[in-house]
């Protein structure tokens, strides 16, 4: 059975961004802190085409997320490109020709763009009816995998508020940023509840899932 889940790293202050984010600095100042912990696993590097790394116990949490994954769904910010309509030689995001989802990625926008196909099996499938259509899409795409609501806040507390997420998996990262985008302040998200399934403790993070209670 296919579920949705959503992964995110975030600071002790519950925020998931900093401040000023832009094409240069796509996750706002010190936004990067929150990763730290990913950039050093040998996992991760490996899938980068970067040598070198470590493994720890966040190794087998990164690999147990890819495992039955076969579709994401991500927001335009998350794609990149700004808002509003797309120019006429639109960017192709911040992911470069060779996008590290190696999946159908389905992206949550108001402005239709013909599909993108790059290299190393990343599509980019442009939506602009909603999120259950996304979903629709992400689903029939993953054929029984599960479906994974990549980054940006808004898109995953939109999921949440639908009703339609099963999972949520937190890495939660001790610094505090201050300011920024925060992931849970949505009054809407008041209507979920959630039962915890694990705790598992690493150097520089704290993996914590969450099962959402239908």
């Amino acid at each position: 059975m296919t579920r949705l889940t959503y992964s995110t790293s975030m600071s002790l202050d519950g925020f998931v961004a900093g401040v000023d984010q832009s094409r240069e600095n796509p996750l706002g100042v010190n936004g990067m802190l929150l990763h730290e912990w990913l950039h050093v696993l040998a996992v991760w590097r490996k899938e980068a085409g970067l040598d070198g790394g470590v493994t720890n116990a966040s190794s087998a949490v990164v690999e147990a997320e890819d495992i039955n994954r076969g579709a994401i769904i991500m927001g335009r910010n998350m794609f990149g490109g700004g808002p509003g309509p797309w120019s006429a030689d639109p960017w192709n995001g911040w992911w470069g020709d060779n996008p590290p989802f190696h999946l159908p990625v389905f992206v949550l926008t108001h402005h239709a763009r013909a599909r993108l196909d790059m290299q190393g099996g990343t599509s980019f499938t442009f939506v602009t009816d909603g999120l259950e259509a996304a979903l629709d899409l992400a689903k029939g795409a993953a054929n029984g995998q599960d479906v994974a609501v990549a980054g940006g806040a808004s898109v995953a507390k939109q999921y949440i508020a639908a009703g339609l997420i099963d999972e949520i998996r937190i890495h939660l990262v001790p610094v505090f940023l201050g300011e920024g985008v925060r992931l849970f302040e949505d009054p809407a998200l008041a209507e979920a509840k959630l039962t915890q399934v694990s705790v598992i403790e690493a150097p520089e993070v704290t993996h914590v899932t969450y099962r959402v209670v239908r």
